[in-house]
């Protein structure tokens, strides 16, 4: 089964991202959004702002941690840029 690397957006309490990886994306959000998860909960709600789809779950983890680093995080910052200049 595909695995999938998102980036959540929060706009709410200031601009916010999180990076995660999952095999359903949807099932995630809901839970992101009910405060199951810890991390996230002080920030809801959560919109998905960016997926991709990977093979296998090794890829997923390696894709995440790609978001997760300096160079991954300044490049969510561009791609919302780039989406939001209107």
């Amino acid at each position: 089964m595909p695995y999938h690397t998102y980036i959540l957006v929060s706009t709410d309490r200031g601009l916010r991202f999180y990076v995660g990886m999952s095999e359903d994306v949807n099932r995630r959000l809901v839970e992101h959004n009910s405060g199951k998860t810890k991390s996230t909960k002080a920030y809801r709600p959560w919109k998905i702002f960016f997926y991709e789809i990977v093979a296998d779950r090794k890829t997923a983890r390696e894709r995440e941690k790609y978001w997760k680093s300096g160079t991954g995080r300044e490049r969510i910052k561009v791609k919302w840029s780039e989406i939001n200049r209107e």
